[in-house]
């Protein structure tokens, strides 16, 4: 087995035990606890094993339990990764949106918003149609700048792609 695998494991591990004291500690209701162990088995099936079908139903269940605003965000995010994961770019973006309509500042939505887009106008580019590729492109500057602002110093990437293309203001 290999170093990263073994730490992975370790870090899966103590993520999971240090989730279960603190479910025991924290004041929460029992439909709060039962979301989070879903979301927590979600993270883990998608994360470790790659078992995005049951990471997927994990946080469908999560979803129907959890009435936090701000835990829903982040469960809908996930959701959104794992269907960029399966390259289902429009369902990603649908819960990218809906995680943000919840929890604006979720950097990490934006930026993946961002790849999405820039995919897209690569791919327009490769089908000879520049103006759909600008246009692909114009929207990924404007997810990339929210981003930065959300998070000054990261996304690099994205800050030099933006300078370079002359989308940054």
């Amino acid at each position: 087995m290999s170093r990263s695998r073994i730490n992975g494991n370790f870090i899966d591990k103590t993520f999971s035990i240090v989730a279960n004291i603190l479910l025991q500690i924290i004041p929460t209701t029992s439909g709060e606890k039962e979301a989070f162990t879903y979301y927590r088995d979600g993270v883990m099936s998608a994360q470790s094993e790659g078992n995005y079908a049951e990471a997927l139903q994990n946080y469908y269940e999560a979803m129907r339990l959890e009435i936090d605003p701000y835990d829903r965000s982040y469960i809908l995010y996930n959701i959104g990764l794992i269907h960029t994961s399966n390259g289902e770019h429009t369902k990603a973006l649908e819960y990218y949106f809906r995680a943000l309509e919840r929890n604006p500042f979720l950097p990490q939505a934006f930026n993946n918003m961002a790849v999405i887009c820039h995919y897209r106008g690569e791919q327009a580019i490769r089908e000879g149609d520049s103006e759909i590729a600008e246009a692909w492109f114009d929207q990924a500057a404007e997810y990339w700048k929210q981003a930065i602002a959300l998070t000054p110093g990261n996304y690099i990437e994205a800050h030099n792609w933006l300078k370079i293309t002359r989308r940054f203001e």
